[in-house]
């Protein structure tokens, strides 16, 4: 999948402290990428390189309706 703003995203970078930690993009910028955390009562926007991210499929494993 390709990698937009608006699109979820992965951090599959095992190193870094939102390893597994999924995020809305906002902006891609020279092969950087700035990831909008959302959690509960905190919002944290963290930069990343392309490298460390994958696109999530948010239609996975939903149920079509008949």
């Amino acid at each position: 999948m390709i990698i937009l703003p608006g699109s979820t995203v992965k951090v599959t970078n095992s190193d870094d402290t939102y390893y597994n930690f999924q995020g809305l993009v906002q902006r891609i910028d020279d092969g950087q990428v700035a990831v909008l955390f959302e959690g509960g009562n905190w919002d944290k926007l963290v930069t990343f390189n392309l490298s460390e991210l994958e696109a999530v499929d948010l239609t996975k494993g939903k149920k079509k309706k008949k």
